[in-house]
């Protein structure tokens, strides 16, 4: 074998193992004061050289039967950059469809929770910050909300850690505004990361049971097709 053969061989391969020795990086904030809220999410991967950035600067509640109305700004850096924005309204009628959809999926997969909790406990969540301050107009009341607000936080935090790793202990504020007025705010950032070598090996067992469910592809071919 000569040298000029070894040498790219030798790149290739160190290139394999720096990319499986990469993680996927995800930080999550939500935002909301008074009445304004905003939810961005970001992901980077490959040492930072593919990123997206998920921005959901309006959230508009249209009543009951209309529902919410998002509007999302997607950008990134990737192997094909995608700019957009796009406007959607999330109402029972969507709710519905997602439901349906992911009962299709578990019909189309042989196992599929047992594969999301596989998955999910090798996300490692770095930091877990969320704090609140709000007011009842009462001082009473905002007291005794503030402790079932403690409460219900930690519950949460409780059940999550059920399938991911937290890696830090999480640091939950609630901070009660004795004010003659009704006020409300919070804010929820979530940071954390997932093996690369791990989410392909779990793609491949999710091919696998896939295929293991009669139709199973064809069935998932559908359901991708219809998001688009």
């Amino acid at each position: 074998m000569t040298l000029w053969l070894v040498i790219p061989l030798a790149l290739l391969l160190v290139i394999i193992v720096l990319v499986l020795s990469s993680s996927i990086h995800f930080h999550f904030r939500l935002c909301r004061l008074g009445k304004d809220d905003r939810v961005e999410f970001d992901i980077k991967a490959l040492f930072g050289l593919v990123k997206f950035h998920y921005e959901l600067p309006a959230l508009v509640y249209e009543g009951i039967e209309r529902g919410v109305r998002v509007k999302l700004e997607e950008s990134g850096i990737a192997p094909v950059k995608k700019d957009s924005d796009k406007e959607e309204q999330i109402d029972k009628e969507a709710v519905s469809g997602w439901i349906d959809n992911f009962k299709a999926a578990l019909r189309a997969t042989r196992g599929l929770k047992k594969w999301l909790r596989g998955l999910m406990a090798h996300v490692k969540i770095s930091k877990l910050d969320w704090s609140t301050d709000f007011s009842l107009g009462d001082a009473a009341y905002t007291a005794t909300a503030a402790g079932a607000l403690w409460g219900m936080k930690w519950s949460l935090i409780g059940w999550v850690s059920q399938f991911v790793r937290l890696q830090h202990a999480p640091r939950l504020f609630v901070a009660p505004v004795f004010r003659d007025e009704l006020c409300y705010s919070t804010e929820a950032v979530c940071a954390g990361k997932l093996s690369l070598a791990y989410t392909l090996y779990a793609g491949i067992l999710l091919l696998r049971r896939i295929t293991k469910v009669e139709g199973g592809l064809t069935r998932w071919k559908q359901l991708l097709s219809h998001k688009h």
